[in-house]
């Protein structure tokens, strides 16, 4: 667990072994021809961490302070196994560490036979309002 003081406010009500998780039925719009990511109809990868980052949303974006939400940083996972469409794949996410604002998730999916990938994920919790000013800066040019 983290130290208490190496952890930003806005994550008090968050806390290692929370989890969430998301999951869908692969159809053709998950594919990696429809997609851009490869051209056999499984799967596609980009699919995959997309139902990763739902999944760490689930176990933690409920519980933020009005005026904040997570942002996915940093992704280091692995896709370890086809899955046809029509086959149900699950994602799951569970805190392990929290630092200064950054929640550390240890993330996995899998299909109805086998695990299909996993690894680790970063989210940084910011305020939506100073995030937006940054974004329309660079909108206007602004430094």
């Amino acid at each position: 667990m983290a130290d208490p003081a190496r952890v930003s406010p806005v994550l008090a009500r968050i806390a290692p072994g929370l989890s969430g998780s998301a999951e869908i039925t692969v159809g053709p719009e998950h594919t990696a021809p429809f997609v851009g990511s490869g051209r056999i109809a499984v799967l596609a990868t980009p699919v995959m961490i997309n139902l990763i980052e739902a999944a760490a949303l689930a176990a933690i974006e409920h519980l933020l302070p009005a005026g904040h939400q997570s942002l996915g940083t940093k992704l280091d996972v692995s896709h370890t196994a086809a899955t046809p469409i029509g086959l149900r794949v699950t994602a799951t996410a569970e805190v392990l560490r929290l630092e200064g604002r950054t929640v550390t998730f240890r993330v996995e999916a899998h299909d109805e036979f086998e695990p299909i990938g996993g690894g680790t994920h970063q989210r940084v919790v910011v305020s939506v309002e100073r995030f937006d000013e940054r974004v329309q800066r660079k909108v206007r040019g602004a430094r």
